[in-house]
Formats: structure tokens, sequence, C-alpha cells
């Protein structure tokens, strides 16, 4: 299946598309414009964090607000339309996954972040004066560091760990029920199985076969930490593909129906509406009006 959208590396947001670098620190006022699509899809990790101002970031048909003392994360593969950073004070953290697990030897460290490669948490994260303040510091660290003419990865990479273990600090502090690092990791493993065969008409049992559990186990685990079993999550995920293509491209709904592999044009109807409360003409009707404003 052919790519809807450009997928971009951290070297495109610098200006620099063939840099192969793996970590970057940007202030907002010293970002140049990145010369990218509006509506993109990342090939690294990105954290936004904001002191002061007010923006707005979209993800895949949901609009965030960015506020004040917040951290906004995007994960590879989410679909992100581009908003303007220039009203707002702060800054941008970009890293992909080998610079993250240089040298670890646990390799599941990504995957036990609550907050990252989770498409049904809020990717905006509010703190306390206190705790920003605190994540702040670990920032400055990072700026100071990486400025250094002798800066070392080595000591960047300790910094963002810092960094992200603070984060999931403050998330755990404010949790009523912490979710079990196996569970979390498992749930990720099952993200990405999910993002390769979303449209292949495969059952949770598929996934649950794969991952060496029972499919009561893996619809658990999925509802526990979204709050849909995995029966949903690949339902939603399929639909989430066709939205996609019902705003971007200018396939018919019969070519879309066997993109995605439904049954029949009227099944993918049935399934669309069930799902979104209105028809897929609808959807696209709506989409591109708006993209249109």
């Amino acid at each position: 299946m052919s790519q809807l959208f450009p997928f971009y590396s951290i070297g495109h947001f610098i200006n620099q598309p063939n840099s192969h670098t793996n970590f970057e620190i940007v202030l907002f006022e010293d970002m140049p414009e990145p010369e990218v699509d509006e509506i993109h899809k990342h090939s690294f990790y990105e954290i936004l964090w904001t002191e002061d101002g007010n923006s707005k970031q979209t993800i895949d048909y949901k609009d965030y607000e960015v506020l004040p003392n917040s951290l906004f994360f995007i994960s590879p593969n989410q679909v992100h339309q581009f908003e303007e950073w220039r009203p707002l004070k702060g800054g941008t953290i970009m890293f992909t996954e080998d610079f993250f697990l240089l040298n670890q030897s646990n390799k599941n460290a990504l995957f036990e972040l609550s907050f990252l490669d989770n498409l049904y948490s809020n990717p905006c994260i509010e703190l306390s004066t206190e705790d920003f303040a605190d994540v702040r510091k670990t920032i400055v660290s990072m700026i100071e560091e990486y400025r250094r003419t002798d800066s070392k990865p080595v000591i960047l990479q300790s910094l963002l760990h810092i960094l992200l273990a603070k984060v999931q600090r403050c998330i755990d502090a404010k949790s009523d029920q912490l979710v079990s690092k196996k569970y979390l990791i498992l749930f990720k493993e099952f993200k990405n199985l999910l993002e390769v065969h979303y449209a292949s008409n495969k059952t949770t049992s598929f996934f649950a076969d794969q991952l060496s559990v029972t499919a009561h186990h893996l619809n658990a685990i999925c509802k526990e930490i979204t709050g849909k079993t995995a029966t949903e999550l690949i339902r939603t995920r399929k639909i989430l593909e066709a939205k996609r293509y019902l705003s971007f491209t200018d396939q018919t709904i019969s070519e879309i129906t066997f993109a995605l592999n439904f049954a029949d044009s009227s099944y993918f109807t049935k399934s669309f509406k069930k799902e979104t409360g209105i028809t897929p003409v609808e959807f696209r009707k709506t989409t591109r009006a708006n993209l249109t404003l």
C-alpha cells in the first residue's frame, strides 16, 4: 500500500534533508521555517516544550491545545498537521529510537514509557509550575551540552533519559492505577503489529498468537491501557486509515473498499458509520470543506 503522506527525518526539520542526525534540540526562536508539507509523518520522536504562549497541534483529526508549562509528544507514524510555533516560547527536542537505545542493554526502554507510542493517550501533558521548572532544568542542561564544541552524544542521551524518566514520574504521580511495564511492552508490540496488518482483516486471535498470549489476555491488556479491547482497536485502526484515504486522496468509495479489504462498499459504509456516526461520503465532504478553510 502506497504512502499517503511524506515521511520526514529530523534533517528535514532543520532544512538539511540529507543529514543523518539522530538528535537535535532547537529553541523556537532559532528554528527556521521547515520546508515540509503541512500534513506529514515523522520517522522520529519529537517533544515540544512550551514555557509561554498558546498554539494548536493536530494529530489524526484530533486537535490539541498547547498551553504554557506543557510538553507535547509526537511519535513516529502519527499523522501530524504542522501548526504555527512562533507565538510560543520554548522549543523542540527531536530524537530517533536508535539514539535513545544507543549502548542500552534494555531494548524495551522506550516501550516502558507510557506516554510514547500510545495513540490513545493525550500527547499534551500539562505540568505544575514546580514540575515544569524541574523538567526545564534538564532541558537547559541538554541545550548547554548540545552547544558545546566538545558535546558528547552519551551525555545528551543520558540527559534525555533523565528528562523522560522525570515526565513518567509526573504521570505516575497523577495516576490512580499504574500499568505494569510488561503490559505496556506487550500493548506496544501489538500496536506495531497492527500498523503492519490493519488492512489484512486479521483477528484478535492472530495478534494474540503472534504475541504468545491468549486473545482474552490481549483484550484485557488493551482495555486496561486504552479503554478499548484489541478487537475494537483493530476496527478503529482500519477506519482511521479509511478517514485518511477519504481526506487526502480522490479514490472512490469502491477503490478504498478494495484497498482496505472490506467485503464490499455497502459493508464499508456500514462499518464506517457505526464507528464515526456518519457515512464515508459525508465524512469526505466535511473534511474537504475544513481543509479548504
